[in-house]
């Protein structure tokens, strides 16, 4: 006994990581081929160049001026200026170091919007499990309706049965029909916006099919959610959470960057200089010298101080707020997950206890319940077990926002 019971916890154990891995494996394929993740790559290593490039010097400039004599038009002079202006040097430092710090939140937003990608994958990969589970139950009711029907249809051509129990049966075995149809198109429609996030790119790696064979959720190892447990304390969680954030801490890097800003904005009373070469042949033959010049900053910077200031003070408001907004959300996940989980077992709890299937459709055929009692006993079976579904793929999404961070 101890051996089978050992044999049963290791399937269960090996068929939960397999799920687990299959969706790890759909998302690292999603993060390899998303196009929108592409696009966004692009776009922030196009910001750092920019913002790079906003430290850059000044280009050089290069004059000259011919001069003749009014009286005499031989006589002429000829002036050449080479130039380069620039600012004090401590202000590209300074400017170096408040471009890393945009460089850090820019790969910040990047993660974030990554995890807002795999997020939404994830999303889709557990509405796909559901929607196979829903599949699976409606098949079982399916059968269960097509056995009735062809057992009342020659019971009604012995006589054993009326018309009207007949046509409830005919009618229950339409709608489950249809339940099915549009059950398999919907989860149709999602392996198809999982593909599409995936670039259209093949989803069943490892997973060869045939030429032209589509993707399902067995081909895929979408069939049974990955176990995640609940942990017990939030306030542990809470804190390891809000650390890995990177919506945080791209803020966090944007306020030192503005902390850096307000340094940069505070010196910008110190002259920019100005060195170049000049060359003058007024005296007949060819004088060269050193240009050297100062640009004082009495119009261009002013009010940019104050602008700094409360822009850094803005900025410390908001990463409050944001991380305010970030811990309330995960507690309201968790809360919500804790909830759903106590449902979860209680239906489970219940359904170890319930009433076979087969034993309601023996006690019809024989006679002990009516059809009307059958179909209240039965739907409400199967209502029930739809709802533990819906229920698992609820929580499995609360988990999942809660974890966002780690995807």
């Amino acid at each position: 006994m101890k051996r089978v019971l050992f044999i049963i916890a290791l399937f269960i154990a090996t068929t939960l990581n397999a799920q687990e891995g299959a969706i790890e494996n759909i998302l690292s394929l999603i993060e390899k081929n998303n196009p929108q993740l592409k696009a966004n790559a692009e776009a922030i290593s196009s910001q750092k160049l920019q913002n790079k490039a906003e430290n850059n010097l000044p280009d050089p400039t290069l004059t000259y001026a011919h001069l003749w004599d009014s009286d005499d038009s031989e006589r002429t002079v000829g002036e050449l200026v080479v130039a380069q202006s620039f600012d004090f040097p401590t202000l590209y430092i300074s400017r170096g170091k408040m471009n890393r710090l945009r460089t850090t939140a820019l790969d910040a937003q990047a993660e974030a919007f990554r995890q807002e990608v795999l997020l939404q994958a994830k999303e889709l990969c557990l509405d796909i499990i559901m929607l196979h589970q829903q599949q699976a139950l409606l098949d079982i009711r399916l059968k269960n309706a097509e056995e009735l029907a062809a057992m009342y249809a020659k019971r009604l051509e012995a006589g054993d049965a009326n018309v009207l129990e007949t046509n409830k049966i005919n009618l229950e075995l339409l709608n489950v029909r249809t339940e099915a149809r549009l059950n398999s198109t919907t989860l149709q429609a999602k392996l198809k916006e999982l593909s599409t996030l995936n670039g259209e790119e093949p989803l069943g790696a490892g997973r060869p099919l045939a030429e032209g064979a589509p993707y399902g959720a067995g081909a895929l190892g979408l069939t049974d959610y990955p176990a995640t447990p609940l942990p017990a304390d939030f306030a542990p969680l809470c804190d390891e959470l809000l650390a890995l954030c990177p919506t945080l801490q791209s803020l966090n890097n944007e306020g030192l960057a503005m902390r850096k800003q307000l340094s940069i904005s505070k010196q910008g009373w110190i002259p920019k200089l100005q060195l170049g070469y000049r060359r003058n042949t007024e005296s007949g033959h060819p004088l060269n010298g050193v240009v050297v010049g100062f640009s004082f900053p009495l119009f261009e910077n002013r009010s940019k101080v104050k602008v700094a200031k409360a822009e850094a003070s803005m900025m410390e408001y908001q990463q409050d707020n944001a991380r305010l907004q970030a811990a309330t959300r995960l507690r309201n996940l968790y809360e919500e997950a804790h909830q759903l989980n106590a449902s979860i077992e209680e239906y489970k709890q219940v359904f170890a206890q319930q009433q076979d299937l087969e034993l309601l459709k023996k006690a019809l055929v024989g006679g002990e319940i009516s059809m009307i009692e059958y179909f209240v006993e039965v739907g409400i079976v199967f209502q029930s077990k739809a709802n533990l579904i819906n229920l698992e793929n609820q929580y499995q999404k609360a988990m999942a926002r809660l974890y966002q961070n780690k995807l």
